[in-house]
């Protein structure tokens, strides 16, 4: 096993623009619009595969059935990988939408699994909003006469948008961010969602009143009216001479940090899990088992498990997402740093209950 490059899907979707190659410096995509690139996708229909080396053209989903273990760490089983990684570019507006949770998934949808997910702000033009969770007191009543008036301000929560905080966001909770926002997005391995929108975000089309009112009615059967996420700046500890770990987000489904590193000396990370390594600065070089080569701008590595460590020359600024064992991987390594146990439950809570899951629990989304 050696760390994989892997296909990344390009989705030309109405409110992209051009940020991920010329803001990013993403390589090889094409001239129109794009406004996701699927860096780590094992969603049905988007399966990435790798690129290189001698397992080049296998599938990440064949290697999550062939080697398990191995990509994800001792008594890990599962039928697919169950972290989905994204650049969003909101160049123009998203449409007001949600993914259901997991229970919301099982009972309506026929899928394993929801799609909590969280955001990390890249980029943001001054005065930037998101629509983050519906207002308290609001009814369900109330909601859906706004959302069928398309009146969503009336409803919902505007937050202020800043590049480099995070937003944890459960699944159930209405949302949207843009204009002129870049994203970096971790998530559930799942592509449900509910939107409450007059178009279709694939081309701009018009939604006809029948099609609105049944998507209407699955969404109020799917919301959460109790989720209000806040953007949080994450907590910081020291990892080196002139290296920085950020914790910007944690719970049973994914972890999220953010590394920098400068010149003084490398930025080393050792983990017993997959690590999907996505680089937000300039080129690197990185090294891990026996394997080293350059991650240019916007680009990912899968680490695999068993490799257990990486090495990156700096400068350095780098995001690791990750399926986590909450205790291991994240609080043992805050509190030996010296943070307390107040300063980790309120930006890492855990919203759902329930440990780590190991296995996916169904069918692949």
């Amino acid at each position: 096993m050696y760390p994989l490059r892997l296909t990344a899907l390009a989705k030309p979707l109405v409110f992209g623009g051009q940020a991920i190659a010329r803001h990013l410096g993403k390589a090889g995509l094409p001239e129109w619009s794009i406004a996701e690139t699927w860096e780590c996708s094992d969603v049905t229909g988007a399966v990435a595969t790798v690129r290189e080396g001698p397992l080049a053209g296998r599938s990440l989903r064949e290697m999550v059935a062939d080697r398990p273990e191995e990509l994800m760490g001792p008594g890990w089983s599962g039928t697919y990988f169950p972290v989905l990684t994204k650049f969003i570019d909101a160049s123009g507006v998203l449409p007001v939408h949600l993914h259901a949770d997991d229970e919301a998934a099982r009972r309506l949808e026929g899928q394993p699994n929801g799609k909590t997910e969280a955001w990390h702000i890249l980029d943001a033009a001054p005065g930037a909003t998101a629509l983050c969770g519906v207002r308290e007191e609001v009814t369900a009543g109330q909601l859906r006469a706004a959302l069928e008036a398309q009146e969503f301000d009336r409803v919902l929560r505007r937050l202020p948008v800043r590049a480099g905080e995070t937003v944890y966001v459960p699944g159930g909770t209405l949302h949207s961010f843009g204009p002129a926002t870049l994203v970096y997005e971790i998530e559930q391995t799942s592509d449900i969602q509910q939107h409450a929108m007059r178009w279709n975000m694939e081309d701009g089309s018009p939604v006809g009143d029948e099609e609105f009112a049944a998507n209407l009615d699955m969404l109020m059967r799917q919301v959460d009216l109790a989720s209000r996420p806040e953007f949080t700046p994450g907590l910081r500890i020291a990892a080196g001479d002139g290296v920085e770990r950020v914790f910007l987000t944690a719970s049973r489904y994914f972890a999220l940090e953010r590394w920098t590193a400068g010149t003084a000396e490398p930025l080393r990370h050792a983990f017993t899990t997959a690590q999907i390594l996505t680089n937000v600065g300039a080129p690197v070089r990185v090294r891990s088992g026996a394997w080293s080569g350059e991650l240019g701008r916007a680009e990912t590595l899968l680490l695999p498990a068993v490799l257990g460590e990486v090495e990156i020359t700096g400068p350095a600024d780098v995001l690791l997402g990750y399926l986590p064992d909450l205790d291991r991987d994240v609080h043992a390594p805050l509190l030996a740093a010296g943070r307390g146990l107040e300063d980790i439950a309120a930006p890492l809570a855990e919203p759902e209950s329930g440990g780590t899951p190991r296995t996916d629990g169904g069918g692949a989304p």
